[in-house]
């Protein structure tokens, strides 16, 4: 007998849990789209490399084309569905919006995604590739454009929005507006 090649699987997403069944090779952008109704992660290039996908996986960002739906069962998984509050927009999704962080708005729940990773990552004072002093008694860096830009390389625009996602990131995160 040949091994089952589908499960049924409970997805906790945004707060709510989803039961399904799925093809063990399903992908979790997949199943938020096809299956589960939930159009906000986008599909750009279905090979981890642009971002469009980025969703939140623990607090911690996954493109989501990458990452089989099987293998985020138990996880927390929060979409760009489930990023406002009841009282409105997140911090972040306001500075994007005031600030022109999106063009076409494709990339744009990606990058949301993205961004509240990067603050807390910043805030836990993780080091990037930029970071001068990487020593854990240095503290977290200043969250420059230059800090931003490399944490967010994940993350393309195709419409080349960057600066106004620098602006937008650094406004959320509480620092001045870096170009």
């Amino acid at each position: 007998m040949a091994p089952s090649t589908s499960s049924v699987i409970t997805l906790n997403i945004n707060g709510e849990k989803y039961t399904l069944p799925v093809d063990h090779r399903t992908t979790l952008l997949d199943a938020l789209r096809e299956r589960l109704d939930l159009p906000g992660t986008k599909k750009g290039c279905d090979q981890g490399q642009c971002g469009a996908c980025t969703v939140l996986l623990d607090g911690r960002r996954a493109v989501s084309c990458l990452q089989l739906a099987v293998a985020a069962e138990g996880r927390e998984i929060t979409t760009i569905e489930g990023v406002a509050g009841a009282d409105g927009l997140h911090p972040v999704q306001q500075a994007f919006l005031d600030l022109d962080g999106y063009q076409c708005g494709y990339c744009t729940p990606g990058q949301i995604c993205s961004a509240l990773a990067v603050i807390e990552e910043h805030a836990a004072g993780w080091p990037s590739a930029v970071t001068a002093d990487v020593r854990p008694e240095a503290g977290a860096p200043p969250l420059s454009a230059d800090e931003i830009r490399e944490r967010m390389s994940g993350n393309l625009c195709r419409c080349g929005a960057y600066v106004s996602i620098v602006n937008a990131v650094a406004r959320a995160a509480g620092t001045e507006a870096v170009a």
